[in-house]
Order: structure tokens, then sequence, then C-alpha cells
């Protein structure tokens, strides 16, 4: 089942891929460093969206179990370990598989993350077949057992928690605009739940986690002021969306008090062993700053956590796109705040800040192949030094010397290909 979902998804995502491959490929080789056309412009005091975390999926049913030691990789926050913050897990339609999910979701918990669940399937009682576009064996859920779908949420939820996992949220569905081996739910059928039968679920909950962030899905429930009151976080997958649609104007007109999070993706591809190739890599950062910057998103969740194309390979090691995910994951912790900076101070340069436990966090992404000397300049904070964390071809989070912040800025060098973290305490 998860097997084709990849082989549909891929192909929605190659245009992209593509796009980003060509630029690689066409891009002019420079003189040896370059200085960037533009300073960095950090401002302390224009705060933009509260960071709930990075983190992905562990689905035991459909690829077995983390072990112990890479639960640790995953979560923990030391030396090689990827410092996760949020895991995503399966609601199965049977039962008998829920235990499966507590051991890991246990650990993230006790190692500081939070836990959030989606289903992909109600109950077979629960569920018809119905002819969708000539489709006889489409799945969704009977409109008589809507209520019983919400009490089955809760049932999980409560399972959860007496087996020591207290979860964050809880999804109604995984993509239901995409559910081709899995449970349909139009936008009105998905309205209609969150209007009548969302605000009897015992969590906070998560709608409508469209697969390519189609607004169509999720228009209704915030123009609805009962479905909005009924969902906490609106929640969305990032396959195939161009980046000029990472902006969602409607939620922020009408979205106070609710959390937006990216509750899944892989990117740019899925193709087997692809986790460590290089340049490629780099596009996970790069699409990790366009979410934070463009979409404002609060959460970025990865697919599997473990896979040959994911974060962590299938030893327990740390891949190339594990690291660029960990630039973002392991410095912007739970609860730091993104402030402004210059997004893009020059070709192929592209900076985020954060700011959070007396710390500012920038994350600068070098796409060019030619090193860049970059000057970031801080407004309305200060700070002594920073220390720079560097990715590229040769290094993974590798910590380089102190650079010292002189009248407010400071100028560092970002290898060719690169991605870089630097990390300074804020005076008070």
């Amino acid at each position: 089942m998860h097997a084709t979902w990849s082989r549909l998804k891929k192909s929605v995502c190659g245009l992209l891929a593509g796009v980003t491959a060509l630029s690689i490929v066409l891009a002019v080789p420079g003189p040896a460093q370059v200085s960037a056309s533009s300073n960095a412009t950090i401002n302390l005091s224009a705060e933009k969206q509260v960071i709930r975390g990075f983190g992905g999926i562990n689905h035991p049913v459909w690829i077995g179990d983390l072990t112990e030691a890479q639960r640790e990789t995953a979560f923990g926050n030391g030396d090689n370990q990827l410092g996760f913050s949020i895991l995503r897990i399966h609601v199965d339609e049977d039962r008998n598989n829920w235990s499966k999910e507590v051991e890991t979701a246990k650990s993230a918990i006790a190692h500081g993350a939070i836990v959030f669940a989606s289903p992909w399937n109600p109950p077979s009682d629960m569920t018809e077949t119905f002819d969708r576009n000539g489709d006889t064996s489409a799945k969704r859920l009977r409109y008589d057992k809507y209520a019983d779908y919400a009490q089955y949420l809760n049932d999980f939820v409560t399972f959860m928690k007496n087996n020591g996992v207290d979860l964050y949220a809880i999804s109604v569905q995984n993509e239901p605009d995409y559910a081709h081996t899995w449970t349909w739910w139009t936008p009105e059928e998905m309205l209609r739940f969150m209007k009548e039968n969302a605000g009897s679920i015992n969590c906070r909950v998560i709608a409508p986690e469209s697969f390519q962030y189609l607004k169509n899905m999720s228009d209704p429930i915030l123009n609805d002021p009962q479905a909005l009151a009924n969902m906490d976080i609106l929640g969305t997958h990032l396959y195939g969306t161009q980046i000029s649609d990472f902006a969602y104007p409607l939620f922020k007109q009408k979205g106070a008090g609710k959390e937006l999070w990216m509750t899944e993706v892989y990117y740019p591809n899925s193709d087997a062993n692809s986790a460590d190739r290089w340049p490629e890599a780099l596009d996970v950062s790069y699409h990790i700053h366009n979410a934070m910057v463009e979409g404002d998103f609060e959460a970025y969740v990865w697919w599997y956590i473990r896979r040959q194309y994911g974060p962590m390979k299938e030893d327990g090691t740390i891949s190339k796109r594990g690291y660029n995910m960990a630039h973002f994951s392991k410095f912007v912790r739970p609860g730091y705040v993104r402030v402004d900076a210059t997004k893009n101070p020059d070709t192929n340069v592209y900076t985020s800040a954060y700011k959070g436990n007396n710390k500012v966090v920038i994350v600068a992404i070098n796409k060019g192949t030619s090193a860049v000397s970059q000057t970031f300049t801080l407004q309305n904070g200060k700070a002594s030094k920073v220390t720079p964390w560097v990715t590229d071809a040769s290094r993974n989070m590798t910590a380089g010397s102190s650079i010292k912040v002189k009248g407010g800025s400071f100028t560092a060098q970002l290898p060719a290909q690169s991605v870089t973290t630097f990390v300074g305490e804020l005076a008070h």
C-alpha cells in the first residue's frame, strides 16, 4: 500500500525535483569566494511564528519499529543525534496494533518531544465503498458513523494515555484528498465532521491534512466559525506544492489562536538509497527554509524517520538529508520564535533566524557552487560571538571557531553548496 503511495507521490514531486536539479546543472562556477551582494539583517524584535518543532513518523505496522538506539538518535540532542521534538504515529484501523506505537512514543516524550497521531482508515465496519469518478472501490466513512468515528479517535487517545503517552493532537484523516488506497473525504464531508463531531474529541484536533496544501480542503473550515472552533491545528502536507502556494492569506485572516503545521513530506524524492546524495540533500534545508519563511509553519514533519531516503538510514546512522534537518531541529527548539531576517541576501543564499532561551539562531544556506562571504547584522538585540555549524559535501554538522560580533555585525564564510547554523548567546 505505502510502496504504491511513494511511487505515486514521487511522480507528483518529480517536476519540482527536476527544476532543482536543472538549476544545479546550469550553475556557472565562479571564483573561489565571492562577497554577498547585501547584508543579512536579523531584526530580533520582529517576531513571527512560534516554532513547535521538527520530526517524522514512526510506523511499526508498515516498516518496523525504531530500535532503542534509533530512538536515542532520533530524539536525543547530543552529538550524532537529530534532536527531533515531534513524533507522528499511525492510528491503525485494527485496535490490536495500537500497542505497537507505545514504546517509541514513550521514548519520544521522555526526551521532551510531543506526539501526534493520524489515521488512514476507520475500522472496516464504519466504511462503505462508493463510485468516485468511475472507481467503484473507493472508500469513505459512512455518514451514519461520524459520531462513532469520533469516539474511535477518542478511544485511541485514551489507550495511549493509559499506556503513558499523552497525545498532543490527533488528526481526522491522513490525506483525505489523495486516498486511492485509503479513505476519501470531500471538503463538504470534512466540514460536516468538523462542525458536528470534532468538538467531542478529547484532544487537540488536526485537520484536514491535504496531500498538497490544496486550500479547497481547508477554506471551508476556516470560513465556518463552528468548524474552526473545533480545529486546533491546520495540518497539511507539501507533496509537489509550489513555494508560491506556501503562503495562506485566509489562515492569516481567520486562524488566530490556531497552529499551522506541515505534518508530512519527503523532499525532493523517495528514490532508493538517495539520503546521502549531495548536493541534492541540500534541498531539504532549502525546503524547510521556505516552509518556515514563506509558509510560516510552526512544525515540519518528515515521512519515515528511518528509511533509505530519510533523515536516518536503515543502519540507524544520520544521513545527509538528516543533517540538513538537524541544522534546524537541534538548534531551533520548541517555543523558539522565528524573527525577521533578510531571506535571500544574495543569489543562491537563503537565511532565516530564530530566538529562544536567550539565544539567536541563524540558518544560512548557500546553494551556489562558490563560497560566499556573508555579513550578518543584528538589530534590537546583541551577541558578543556566534558559533557556526557546517554541513557540506565533506562535513556533517561540524563545529567551527567562534566568530566575534563587532558593532552588531559579523561576517562568515558560507562554503559552496552548504548549510550553516550560527548560534549566539544574547546579552541581557
